[in-house]
């Protein structure tokens, strides 16, 4: 039998360490939200949860527990068990939870432990984990130097992101692109799951890398769905500019292989060549539906058969150049009169201005003054 490790409450050790975590909670909880290495191998399903936790209700704790070693036949075990035996072999360095480290918990490990893969969990469950990444995104807020990187809509702000070290890609972190037109194959992570992320990665860069200034694309308090928290977006809003400034015949391209490209690419990679195609065609006139109200009805009415021709020109003779026209009228049209009317209430917080080379160059000497020492 393997050396039982002890139980731990060491969550920054979990998260900086990247330490693998197996989720026992039924599958709506774990849908709900989790952590990044976490997975989901539980031992009530959505049903017998259900269930216990009527039983819980109606005739208290002995008989809920009473009928979930009732559920738990031995066909149950056995297949929950080489689950969780699986996990411990890939694992071995991983503990495990459920939603308070209670009874769930327990009995898992009880399990585990009979079958001779003892494994320890994780004091205080999801809700310690969860209520700690809160507290601690809050002081890392605090703590860390924000600096802004802004720039029109399709200056390539996200490959900019990538060539800094310490920065965190936030639409990444939220699987959008952040504009109308950013939805990406996939879909989002639920808020708490966003969240969670976004913690995870603060405190990475705050213990890491303490005092350094950190590079964040200008985002609006939603990028998608996904809600940066007030006290995230403040910070935001107060914190030094630098500026990318990108050719519109750049910002075209960049647009042509991010939202065209590379967008049919993640589905037909997925769905196959045809299907693939009609799911990104659906995407695009949809993004474009969207934002008809803001357009105008002339203006939409345009644009809706640029978009359609551009897609039967790419579906028939793959051909993409049809998106340019199409691309430079929303950049110009319609996203730059918002952004530069924005730009306007910022001026003041602007550090530094150039392309995505002169930036990169200066950008050391450009944070200094806003790092801590």
């Amino acid at each position: 039998m393997t050396q039982q490790r002890p139980d731990t409450q060491d969550y920054l050790a979990l998260f900086l360490n990247d330490v693998p975590l197996m989720d026992v909670r039924a599958p709506v909880e774990f849908n709900k939200g989790s952590f990044p290495l976490a997975t989901s191998l539980p031992i009530l399903d959505d049903y017998q949860r259900e269930m216990i936790g009527t039983e819980y209700k109606q005739q208290g704790q002995d008989a809920a527990v009473a009928l979930g070693y009732e559920l738990a036949t031995d066909d149950v075990r056995v297949e929950r068990v080489t689950l969780w035996q699986q996990f411990v072999q890939q694992h071995p360095e991983g503990y495990l939870f459920c939603f308070r480290g209670g009874q769930r918990s327990h009995i898992t490990q009880s399990w585990l432990a009979e079958s001779g893969y003892p494994y320890p969990l994780i004091k205080g469950g999801y809700k310690a984990l969860r209520r700690f990444l809160i507290d601690e995104l809050e002081k890392s807020v605090e703590d860390i130097p924000f600096v802004i990187l802004s720039g029109k809509t399709g200056a390539g702000k996200t490959r900019l992101i990538y060539d800094i070290e310490d920065s965190i890609d936030l639409e990444g972190l939220a699987n959008h692109r952040g504009s109308s037109f950013g939805r990406r194959y996939g879909g989002q992570p639920t808020q708490i799951d966003f969240e969670n992320r976004l913690s995870i990665a603060m405190l990475k860069h705050r213990h890491f890398k303490p005092g350094r200034a950190l590079l964040l694309e200008d985002e609006s308090k939603l990028i998608g769905r996904c809600s940066l928290s007030q006290v995230f977006s403040n910070k935001m809003q107060q914190s030094s500019i630098i500026l990318l400034e990108t050719s519109i015949e750049e910002r075209v391209e960049i647009g042509l292989q991010e939202y065209v490209s590379n967008n049919l690419t993640e589905y037909q990679t997925v769905y196959g060549k045809e299907e693939g195609f009609t799911r990104f065609s659906q995407g695009l006139t949809d993004s474009l539906y969207r934002i008809r109200r803001r357009l105008g009805g002339v203006r939409y009415q345009e644009l809706g058969k640029l978009l359609s021709s551009a897609l039967q020109q790419h579906e028939v003779h793959g051909a993409i150049d049809g998106y340019r026209p199409l691309i430079e009228q929303l950049l110009v049209g319609y996203y730059d009169p918002m952004y530069e009317y924005q730009l306007e209430q910022k001026q003041e917080r602007i550090l530094f201005r150039g392309n995505r080379e002169e930036i990169r160059n200066n950008y050391p000497e450009l944070v200094l003054n806003c790092e801590v020492a």
